[in-house]
Order: C-alpha cells, then sequence, then structure tokens
C-alpha cells in the first residue's frame, strides 16, 4: 500500500515559534535563526535605520530543522536569499520557500511524500525522478494502469503563516494517451477541527500534456482551527463502470500549498 509516506517518519514534528521583528547589521553571523531578533541596528547609521527589515518567517527555524542541506547564516541577507529560493526538506519529500511578499510560508509535497495506493506495485504507477524548471529534480507519480485511484497527503497547520488564506491543489498531467476518465475524480480537504470540504472534477474539461493545477479547497490557519494536521485527497474507487484497464497515465501528483490573494 501506497508510497515511502510515514507521518511518524517523514513529517516535521510541529514545534510553535512566534516569530519577532528582524532588527540587524547585515555583516554579522547567525549562530542560529533566533539570532536574527537579536540583532540591533546601530543608530549611528541612519541609512541601515531607514530599511525596511524582515521578519524571521513563521515558525521557521522549526521548519528548516528538516533541510537536505545547511542553511546559510553568514547573514540575514544570503538567509532570506536562501528561503525564497526554496529549500527541500526530508530528502526531498517536500519543498518549502517564503513568498517575499507577505513574508508567506509556501509548501509543495512530492509525489515519493503522499500515501498512493499500489504505489510499490510497478504494473500500477511508475515513480521516477525528472527535472523541473521551478523545482530542481523531484519525483513524480505516473499512473500506469490501476481500478482503484486514492492519493493521500497531509501537511501540519504550524508550518503555515496564521491569517492567510492557502489553496492546496494537486499539480497534474493528463498525457495525449490517457483515457478512462469519463467519471469525475473526487477531491476533499479536511480540517484539524473535523471540517470537509469536498467537490467533484471532471477531467476531461482540462487540457492534456500540460502541467495543471487542480484545486482541492482553501483553509485559513486561525484560532477556530486546532493546531494539527490538514488531510488532502484525490480518488475515486465506488463507481462500478471503474475497471483495471481503465486508468492510464497520470502523471506526477503532488499537492501544492501556496498562499491565495484574493
Amino acid at each position: 500500500m501506497g508510497s515511502s509516506w510515514s507521518g511518524e517518519a517523514n513529517d516535521i514534528s510541529p514545534q510553535a515559534q512566534a516569530s519577532q521583528p528582524l532588527s540587524h547589521p547585515k555583516q554579522e553571523s547567525l549562530t542560529s535563526l533566533n539570532d536574527v531578533n537579536k540583532h540591533v541596528i546601530p543608530r549611528n547609521n541612519p541609512q541601515e535605520a531607514m530599511k525596511v527589515l524582515p521578519k524571521l518567517p513563521h515558525n521557521c527555524e522549526s521548519i528548516v530543522k528538516y533541510s537536505d542541506r545547511p542553511i546559510d547564516k553568514s547573514s540575514t541577507d544570503q538567509l532570506f536569499k536562501q528561503l525564497h529560493a526554496g529549500v527541500y526538506l526530508n530528502g526531498r519529500k517536500k519543498k518549502y520557500w517564503v513568498e517575499k511578499k507577505g513574508n508567506i510560508n509556501c509548501f509543495m509535497v512530492f509525489a515519493n511524500d503522499l500515501l498512493i495506493t499500489w504505489a510499490q506495485n510497478a504494473s500500477y504507477w511508475h515513480l521516477h525522478d525528472v527535472q523541473t524548471s521551478d523545482h530542481g529534480v523531484i519525483t513524480v507519480a505516473q499512473l500506469r494502469n490501476v481500478c482503484w485511484l486514492e492519493v493521500h497527503g497531509r501537511i501540519n497547520t504550524t508550518y503555515l503563516t496564521p491569517r492567510v488564506t492557502y489553496q492546496v491543489s494537486y499539480l497534474i498531467k493528463l498525457e495525449d494517451t490517457s483515457y478512462g476518465w469519463e467519471v469525475p475524480v473526487n477531491l476533499s480537504l479536511t480540517l484539524p477541527n473535523g471540517i470537509k470540504q469536498h467537490h467533484h472534477e471532471d477531467l476531461r474539461k482540462y487540457p492534456k500534456d500540460e502541467w495543471i493545477h487542480l484545486p482541492v479547497g482553501e483553509l485559513e490557519v486561525s484560532f477556530e482551527i486546532n493546531p494539527g494536521d490538514v488531510q488532502f485527497s484525490l480518488y475515486e474507487i465506488n463507481d462500478a463502470t471503474i475497471s483495471c484497464s481503465t486508468r492510464k497515465k497520470y502523471a506526477a501528483s503532488f499537492p501544492n500549498l501556496e498562499y491565495f490573494q484574493h
């Protein structure tokens, strides 16, 4: 069953950490990310004092503990350059980056961090690495032939920026030779408080051989949502017309959690 997803082994452990204003002389090295909150601009340097200084992103230090590469702490400029470009987490199972506008945490969860039914059976799914222009080398899941489609994932709300509306979507490509998508797929988003969003999508209306964002739902981290996992799903298991020869060439399922600007 599924891919190498394991909530206990692969997920970043939630440790809430409030972000505070960043104030620093950019020449100094940072021994830890928390040091950005301890630096003070010299009062005799008006040019530095007039700069709009960034804040450490929400819960950033807890997130980057799981970075695949060392975080550059040589200066705050280098730190934010790396965060804006993005870092891989947990052995390239997630990508984390910070949007410059708003200092907002964003995530992409790759296929090898999703729970995909029968993913280990090469007759049904083919997990392999591809080179992308936006995210480097990542793992994608290509559907060969199944009669039971289930792709599930989750991420903890403590890593999402509070009071920001996020849009969760699956990034997929339907190859030109694909068939068997007459039945709409189910998409659902379940919040930690049990509230569930659900809808159907007819994939035939989307262009083939193009990467598309398949919307799952939206959420905003607030005091009304208890800390915990947000669960997202793409599935079709109940329709009797689905046979083991109908679904083919479903490529690359990995959810995208980005802030949504109204």
